[in-house]
């Protein structure tokens, strides 16, 4: 990686000296701020300027008096660029669902190693979404009805087969100009296209299309792991 990474944390006090210890020696990774309730994250956030402003939150769905779920709602409204990682000793496929329809890029049980903390924090940085086998049999599982797979993605619309092939590499993790250099695009062209994906589908971030690509059969996780 090129730079730090900027982390905030929130969550109770001794998760959140495990995680500062664990990523201590990361020279990539820099926990800027972190508290233990989601108002006084939000208080944080309203005080930075853009320069300083984090890269990711990592967040405990199970907080008091506002959850971790209320948090999210307000952090996806107010600030939609930041990626939100979950941390949460629930590994549910309802939860799972819930946090993807939300823009959750992803979703770590607390008795996760620093491996794969680390591979989270990284990736999501980079693509924006990640996503373990376990996750993706979870979120299988929770799609099995049309109901829940319609209710991801109430605007969904047939994408055109040049708007599949950007899905493809999106999911690949391709920036716009490699997947204009690939499909001999102006990048321009290629942001067009992924605005249009989003009205398309009714995804709000570049989590929704992969979740879509994966749902609908145009991605297999499979393949990476």
């Amino acid at each position: 990686m090129d730079k730090n990474i900027k982390l905030v944390l929130v969550d109770e006090q001794l998760i959140l000296e495990g995680v500062k210890m664990l990523l201590s020696l990361q020279k990539n990774i820099a926990v800027d701020y972190m508290a233990t309730a989601g108002s006084q994250l939000l208080a944080h956030l309203e005080m930075l300027g853009t320069k300083n402003f984090p890269d990711i939150a990592m967040i405990d769905v199970q907080m008091q008096p506002m959850d971790g779920f209320q948090l999210v709602e307000i952090l996806k409204k107010n600030y939609p660029e930041l990626k939100i990682i979950i941390l949460s000793s629930h590994y549910k496929s309802s939860v799972l669902g819930y946090m993807v329809k939300l823009g959750v890029s992803a979703f770590l049980p607390k008795n996760s190693d620093k491996k794969t903390f680390i591979e989270a924090i990284e990736t999501v940085y980079r693509n924006g979404v990640y996503f373990t086998k376990e996750d993706h049999e979870i979120l299988l599982s929770y799609m099995n009805t049309p109901a829940r797979k319609v209710s991801l993605f109430e605007n969904e619309e047939t994408l055109s087969n040049r708007e599949t092939d950007v899905v493809k590499l999106i999911c690949q993790e391709k920036t716009n100009q490699e997947i204009a250099d690939i499909l001999f695009l102006s990048p321009r062209t290629v942001e067009s296209h992924r605005q249009r994906i989003l009205d398309r589908i009714g995804a709000k971030n570049t989590v929704g299309i992969v979740i879509y690509a994966i749902i609908n059969g145009i991605h297999s996780i499979h393949k990476q792991l």
